[in-house]
């Protein structure tokens, strides 16, 4: 008996030294000109983080995220674009095309971080904490598509993930925003 209390207990401690709670804020990733952006910088701001492409019939949303961003970005709210080429090579070009085509189409002037893997054995690791409970302590959310949104809170909790269909200025981001 003493035995098996023994093995339950040291797999419950080893299950909890396992499973990662940090926040957003632990990371740093990568600007889409190759400077170092530590996510710490964001605590106190609430984070929208959406995974891009420039071929996509959601395409479009970048000017819903430019307009969002426009109106609530600033001191207490950030977008962060990420290019990701995981669902039909819809994202090929390099970070510079990238760069250049959100510029001269949509008048991006929110952070676009270099382009990652949001899913598969290539993840990188913001995406596997935003989408795996074990990483983040809230939900299993797998990258379904292009322009999936994760809604993060001021201590850098994932709180929300929007599917990619939702626009980036539906009421609920709106209610969101405006949420104390």
């Amino acid at each position: 008996m003493k035995i098996l209390a023994t093995f339950f207990l040291m797999t419950g401690l080893l299950f909890s030294a396992t499973a990662q709670k940090e926040s957003l804020h632990a990371f740093s990733v990568e600007t889409i000109d190759g400077r170092e952006f530590d996510l710490s910088t964001l605590k106190g701001k609430k984070v929208m983080i959406v995974n891009t492409a420039s071929k996509c019939g959601f395409t479009p949303q970048y000017k819903q995220l430019q307009s969002l961003y426009e109106t609530y970005g600033g001191k207490n709210f950030e977008i962060i674009g990420f290019p990701a080429n995981n669902f039909m090579s819809q994202e090929p070009g390099s970070n510079e095309e990238i760069a250049a085509f959100c510029t001269q189409n949509f008048g991006v002037t929110f952070p676009m971080m270099a382009k990652i893997s949001v899913k598969g054995k290539d993840i990188h690791p913001l995406y596997k904490w935003l989408t795996e409970k074990s990483e983040n302590g809230t939900t299993d959310a797998p990258v379904k598509w292009n322009f999936q949104k994760f809604l993060i809170d001021e201590n850098g909790k994932l709180v929300d993930v929007l599917p990619p269909a939702t626009q980036p200025d539906d009421q609920t981001v709106i209610d969101w925003l405006l949420e104390k």
